[in-house]
């Protein structure tokens, strides 16, 4: 009999968390021992319980990643005691699931926590707000944010469905809402009549009609109106743009600009306008037949897109930033990712958001399910760049483009995220990283290898990559994939 899929899962999981350099994730806790604290225990399983996707104890882990093996004996007390805090410790209760695994040699006890259809599950006898979730690799208490929008997840009314006005006639949805947008981007011609227009409205939920006339949705609004400030429930949710004359944050030397229009309608014009703003490279002139700006435009458009439809809508006071400095440009949004950020180029992305993915997807502002990354990660590698950063940081995403900076003078980490990403990037093609693709990634003289070399023996030794043959001893004809590809 086939095993469950949260078996493979799991496994993959806890290697994760051990390479390259070990560290407790939020899918996944290291235990050595059961704790004889009831409510810590009970928290945990809140917090993995509330968690998209769950996730899973291992017993048999020290708290630095090394085995610990636990004896038959201790396992089952602690599936036993584990099975009861989950029925009793905690509201609704929850069903977890258990195995025996071996690991490296070493046998673990996987304990899974599903995600549970009717969150948030919190402390029994305590409030909703004793409700727990991950973040950063441990147990934290909910926000009264997050907690609503498990509710409101749990109850099934996404926030996109949501209605930010109603009691509208016809003319007032057309003076809202930016119509010769909608239908520029699906590549149609605008109906003549007006009857017309609302029904296609209607038809991509866009608006909806209402006992008293016509409702427009927190999708519709968010997309396509003409200003965001005129639905006073979204006001929160317009784009900043705040540009600085340094590389420092400091407000009597930035300007600030407020992105008024739609997602949609308004994301070429974001795009362009941010664009136009940047120097030219001077690095690359080789590299590419026309005078390159300093960050590749695919790229921009590709994060500046994710960071709009993976944000967290239901956090309020918060909204997706553009940061630009001298030496770089930071996108953030709200809402911890639902990917492990080191797994962006390999991974299908997971978006809270799915019924503005796939109509940003369809109107082509955005690329489909996975591939924007990639793409802007080979943009980034053509213009000789720093590798982007990924950063996870407590309820916000944030990643960073960097300016040009020749490789020697490269930070050794900077290096090394750099390989990462570029044996990612050709993994995920079916491609494999050798010292002459490295030598072309940080355009390395053909004749000087030596220096290529001591770059893959970094990350080697980082634990990013490892080498695709084990067994082989040609360093000449030596490959390199990522280190969870094995």
């Amino acid at each position: 009999m086939a095993a469950p899929a949260w078996h493979h899962r799991a496994l993959a999981a806890l290697e994760r968390s051990l390479t390259p350099v070990p560290s407790e994730r939020n899918e996944l806790d290291w235990k050595s021992e059961l704790s004889e604290n009831t409510e810590k225990l009970a928290q945990h399983l809140s917090a993995f319980s509330n968690l998209d996707g769950g996730g899973y104890l291992a017993f048999g882990i020290a708290n630095d990643g090394s085995p610990s093996p636990l004896n038959r004996e201790a396992m089952d007390q602690v599936v036993q005691r584990l099975g009861q805090i989950a029925r009793t410790g905690v509201e609704p209760p929850v069903e977890l699931d258990h195995t025996i695994l071996e690991h490296r040699g070493n046998p673990v006890l996987l304990i899974h926590i599903p995600e549970h259809p009717s969150r948030p599950v919190h402390l029994r006898g305590k409030d909703i707000y004793h409700s727990y979730i991950r973040s950063a690799g441990s147990s934290e208490k909910m926000s009264r944010q997050e907690i609503a929008r498990a509710i409101a997840s749990s109850g099934g009314d996404p926030f996109e469905e949501r209605l930010a006005l109603h009691d509208l006639d016809a003319e007032q949805v057309l003076d809202l809402l930016d119509h010769d947008s909608f239908f520029r981007l699906e590549g149609r011609r605008p109906p003549v009549a007006k009857k017309a227009i609302i029904d296609a409205l209607s038809e991509d939920k866009i608006i909806r009609s209402g006992s008293r006339g016509w409702n427009i949705t927190n999708l519709g609004a968010l997309l396509f109106a003409r200003d965001i400030a005129r639905f006073d429930t979204l006001k929160r949710k317009m784009v900043r743009l705040i540009i600085y004359s340094g590389t420092k944050r400091s407000r009597s030397e930035s300007k600030e600009i407020i992105g008024s229009r739609g997602y949609a309608s308004g994301f070429a014009g974001l795009v362009k306008y941010i664009h136009d703003l940047l120097p030219p490279n001077e690095v690359i002139r080789s590299a590419l037949r026309e005078a390159p700006k300093l960050y590749p435009e695919v790229a921009i458009r590709e994060f500046v897109a994710n960071a709009l439809i993976h944000q967290d809508l239901e956090m309020s006071g918060s909204s997706v930033m553009i940061e630009m400095f001298k030496d770089r440009i930071e996108i953030s949004n709200p809402g911890r990712p639902l990917v492990d950020p080191e797994r962006f180029i390999d991974s299908s992305p997971r978006s809270r958001n799915e019924s503005m993915a796939a109509l940003m997807r369809r109107m082509h502002i955005c690329e489909e399910r996975g591939s924007g990354v990639d793409l802007a990660i080979e943009a980034i590698e053509e213009h000789q760049l720093p590798a982007p950063k990924f950063q996870r940081e407590n309820d916000h995403m944030r990643v960073t483009l960097f300016a040009p900076s020749p490789t020697g003078r490269m930070r050794k980490e900077d290096r090394i995220r750099a390989i990462y990403q570029h044996a990612c990037l050709l993994y995920v093609n079916h491609q494999e990283m050798t010292n002459a693709t490295l030598r072309k990634r940080f355009n390395i003289a053909e004749n000087n290898h030596p220096m290529a070399s001591r770059y893959i023996s970094e990350a080697l030794e980082a634990g990013v990559i490892v080498p695709s043959d084990p067994d082989s001893v040609s360093k000449r004809n030596a490959s390199y994939i990522p280190s969870w590809a094995v």
